[in-house]
């Protein structure tokens, strides 16, 4: 542990920070997984809602600075092109 004053209140953010970032990659990930659930069960209504959802969320994603733009972007195109093999 810190000895210095800002280096403790420092290891205190960090460890909030990586907290956070973990929890909205954990709900990125299940937004992701939810689309190919649906997919996979050929319902396409649950598909389309949960492919919204996910594209909200990877957005953000990249807005925040938690991905960079190019895995958002291959993300999206996998996700768009499950969600149209179901026609």
């Amino acid at each position: 542990m810190p000895n210095i004053k800002s280096k403790k209140k420092r290891a205190i953010t960090n460890l909030k920070r990586n907290a956070h970032v973990s929890s909205e990659k954990s709900a990125l990930k299940t937004a992701i997984k939810n689309v190919l659930k649906a997919v996979e069960e050929n319902d396409k209504d649950a598909a389309v809602a949960a492919f919204n959802n996910a594209n909200s969320a990877l957005d953000k994603s990249f807005v925040n600075g938690l991905h960079h733009k190019n895995y958002v972007a291959r993300q999206k195109a996998r996700l768009q092109n499950a969600v149209n093999s179901l026609q």
